[in-house]
C-alpha cells in the first residue's frame, strides 16, 4: 500500500494509526484521516502525524487503502457517498458486525474488502488483531495488512463462523479483565494497600500470567497446579472461586453476548 485513509479517527483508530507509525510500518506522511468533526481531526493529526483531509471524496481520490473507522451504522451512507470512487480500492474494515458477506451488498464491484476485529489494547501494542479469513484482497494487499496490524498486536486468522466468537472474547474480554483488576485491587486495599500500588502490581501479575501461558504453551491448569501447594494458601484461594462459581460465570458472561 501506498497510501493508506482512515475513515473516521475514534479511539481505536487513533490507537491504530499512532501504533502504525510509531512502529514504522508505514510513514506518517502516507496515512491521512477524515472525520467530520474537523477541529477534533486537525488536534489528533498534530499529535498522531497523518495528514488530516477536509472531505470522504479527498480521501478516497487520495488514499489506494482505505480503512473503514467509522460507526457501524454510518457505513452504508459512507459508500453511497463515495460511490464509483471504491472501486479498485482496498477496503480494511475494523466496523463491529460488518464482515465479508455484508459487504458485499453495498460495495461497488471493483472493491477488495478485508474484515478486521481489533481490541482495545491494540493502544498500548498488544492488541489481538483478528482477521476473517474469507476476503478478496490480493496478496500482496493481505500481506501488508497483516504485517501492518502485526505492528499493534497479535494477527489471527478465523472462518467467518468463528469471528463472533473470536470477537466476543477478546473485543469484550479486556472488559471483564478490567473487573478481575478492580475486584482484586479492591481486597489489596481492604487489606491496607494504596490503590496505586495494588493496581500496578495487579496488572503486571495479569500481565506477566498471560505471557507465561502464551511463551510455554502450557495449559493454564497445569500452570494453576504449579502455583498450588499441598493445603497451601493458593488452593484455598482457588477453591474458594470454585465454590463462587468463577470458571462458570466466566462461561456464562460469554452465552449472555453469544445468546441475545
Amino acid at each position: 500500500m501506498e497510501r493508506l485513509g482512515f475513515i473516521g479517527m475514534g479511539n481505536m483508530a487513533q490507537a491504530l494509526a499512532l501504533g502504525f507509525i510509531r512502529s514504522g510500518s508505514i510513514a506518517k506522511t502516507a496515512v491521512f484521516a477524515y472525520a467530520p468533526h474537523q477541529d477534533k481531526l486537525k488536534k489528533n493529526a498534530a499529535s498522531i502525524g497523518f495528514t488530516p483531509l477536509g472531505s470522504l471524496t479527498e480521501l478516497a481520490e487520495t488514499c489506494d487503502t482505505l480503512v473503514m473507522a467509522c460507526k457501524p451504522y454510518q457505513i452504508e451512507g459512507v459508500v453511497q457517498e463515495l460511490g464509483d470512487l471504491l472501486e479498485g480500492k482496498a477496503l480494511l474494515s475494523i466496523a463491529a458486525g460488518w464482515d465479508f458477506a455484508r459487504y458485499q451488498s453495498v460495495l461497488p464491484q471493483g472493491t477488495r474488502v478485508q474484515f478486521i476485529m481489533p481490541n482495545t489494547p491494540a493502544m498500548v501494542a498488544e492488541g489481538v488483531l483478528l482477521f476473517e479469513e474469507t476476503n478478496s484482497l490480493t496478496e500482496e494487499e493481505h500481506a501488508d495488512a497483516v504485517r501492518l496490524f502485526a505492528s499493534v498486536g497479535l494477527v489471527q486468522e478465523l472462518p467467518s463462523s468463528l469471528m463472533g466468537i473470536g470477537g466476543t472474547v477478546t473485543g469484550c474480554g479486556p472488559a471483564f479483565v478490567d473487573l478481575f483488576l478492580e475486584a482484586y485491587g479492591d481486597a489489596a486495599v481492604k487489606y491496607g494497600m494504596k490503590r496505586s500500588d495494588a493496581y500496578r502490581l495487579i496488572s503486571q501479575m495479569v500481565l506477566g500470567s498471560a505471557k507465561l501461558q502464551r511463551e510455554t504453551g502450557l495449559h493454564p491448569g497445569v500452570l494453576k497446579d504449579n502455583v498450588c501447594s499441598p493445603a497451601g494458601t493458593t488452593i484455598r484461594g482457588v477453591a474458594a472461586l470454585e465454590r463462587d462459581g468463577f470458571r462458570s460465570a466466566c462461561i456464562r458472561s460469554i452465552d449472555a453476548i453469544m445468546e441475545k
